[in-house]
């Protein structure tokens, strides 16, 4: 006796900081029959996820590896720094990083911006294993740390508080699924995320693309007075040289 099916689901992985809810609930809405798994990781981990076949679609952090994987580009994170609320950067509304650079700048395992100039300020003498480890030592009056700002949300204190960083690098978040595997329910997906309507699915605006309408052809005329330039035309014309009913034609006779 064998037991019951199971239910297919979709497993859509997302990373911390991206809010996947109101996507979620327009799934939920729309396929009823098939439920759709959430699965956060890591930034590494979510793409090496989606490479094994972990899970059906990300939101993920760029770069992904484009041989492995589709990505479409969602939108660019603001860059901010994390610091206690009594610091002196605070005083202004935007930070340069000349501006921290008396401050020890924490450098988490995973961290998710890509600094090939170098981070600004001095180094750690060891770098934090996680970012959550990393705002715990800001608390702390350690250091201050940099990153995306959905992360400063994400792990945000009353007793911190955070600044734009200008001339950073910066976080991009993408939809991404194995290029392999880009099935009709990721399509389904690729359209809630891109706010396609139920009726406007990629299959059907191709299908609806290839069908024309035929040309009706365009009326000159129907032979009535006014329905035509030529009918109009025509009928002005007797009008402007005909003369009233029952009059004579002709030229008028000489005087006797």
């Amino acid at each position: 006796m064998t037991g019951p099916a199971e239910t297919p689901s979709f497993r859509l992985v997302y990373v911390p900081g991206v809010t996947p809810d109101k996507w979620l609930r327009v799934w939920n809405e729309r396929h009823r029959d098939t439920p759709l798994t959430l699965l956060q990781a890591p930034a590494a981990e979510a793409r090496d996820l989606l490479a094994g076949g972990g899970a059906d679609a990300g939101l993920v952090r760029l770069p992904v590896d484009r041989a492995v994987l589709s990505a479409i580009p969602l939108y660019t994170e603001q860059t901010v720094v994390v610091v206690p609320k009594d610091h002196l950067v605070t005083a202004v509304d935007e930070v340069c990083p000349q501006d921290l650079a008396d401050d020890i700048v924490l450098h988490p395992l995973d961290d998710v911006l890509d600094w090939e100039r170098g981070l600004p300020g001095r180094p750690a003498l060891e770098r934090p294993a996680t970012t959550a480890d990393a705002i715990e030592l800001v608390a702390a009056g350690i250091g201050v740390l940099v990153v995306p700002l959905s992360l400063a949300r994400l792990h945000h204190r009353k007793d911190l508080t955070h600044r734009p960083l200008k001339d950073a690098p910066e976080s991009r978040v993408a939809l991404s699924w194995p290029e392999a595997a880009t099935t009709d329910h990721v399509e389904d997906f690729i359209g809630i995320v891109r706010g396609r309507t139920v009726n406007s699915t990629r299959g059907r605006a191709q299908s609806q693309a290839g069908t024309r309408e035929k040309p009706t052809g365009r009326k000159t005329g129907t032979g009535k007075a006014g329905t035509g330039k030529a009918g109009a035309k025509g009928a002005g014309a007797r009008r402007a040289s005909g003369a009233p009913k029952g009059a004579r034609r002709g030229k008028p006779r000489g005087r006797s």
